[in-house]
């Protein structure tokens, strides 16, 4: 009997949560990232460094899409090449005036991402989880707002 219950418990439990959305982990805040914050939705993934110059040119213009993109099925996410964690990502994230999300864990093996060795490094992501785009170097607000347009009209 006690067998029985003990295996209906394992499935029961493992059913419950095999239906949980794959988690981002936390942000630079360390607050949770659900996965029904980010799935189904169109996103651009950008890396970043905080002794990357381009980057660092970069960060208003991803603000001001992220801002454009806002109550849209679009979101704009980023990561820190050097994988800081903690209150060193917070301190990272708020020197460099960043005021999208930025994830923790890098999300690079759930969406097959090749190591850049270079930065800074933008990805379009489809709301199916799917890259459809890798932007190398510095982005405009304007040029990724376009290509988003552009690979959505194709989709």
């Amino acid at each position: 009997m006690t067998r029985r219950l003990t295996a209906a418990l394992a499935l029961f439990t493992t059913l419950l949560l095999g239906g949980c959305g794959y988690d981002y982990g936390t942000d630079q805040l360390g607050q949770k990232v659900a996965s029904e914050r980010l799935d189904g939705q169109w996103f651009v993934l950008n890396y970043w460094a905080e002794w990357c110059g381009p980057c660092r040119t970069e960060i208003p213009e991803l603000n001001a899409l992220a801002e454009q993109l806002k109550g849209q099925k679009i979101g704009v996410l980023g990561v820190n090449f050097d994988n800081v964690q903690g209150e060193e990502l917070k301190s990272a994230s708020e020197k460099l005036g960043i005021k999208f999300t930025v994830l923790a864990q890098d999300p690079a093996d759930r969406f097959e991402l090749p190591r850049s060795e270079a930065l800074p490094v933008t990805y379009i992501v489809d709301d199916k989880g799917k890259v459809r785009e890798q932007l190398m170097g510095e982005q405009t607000a304007a040029g990724v707002m376009a290509k988003l347009k552009a690979l959505q009209a194709m989709n």
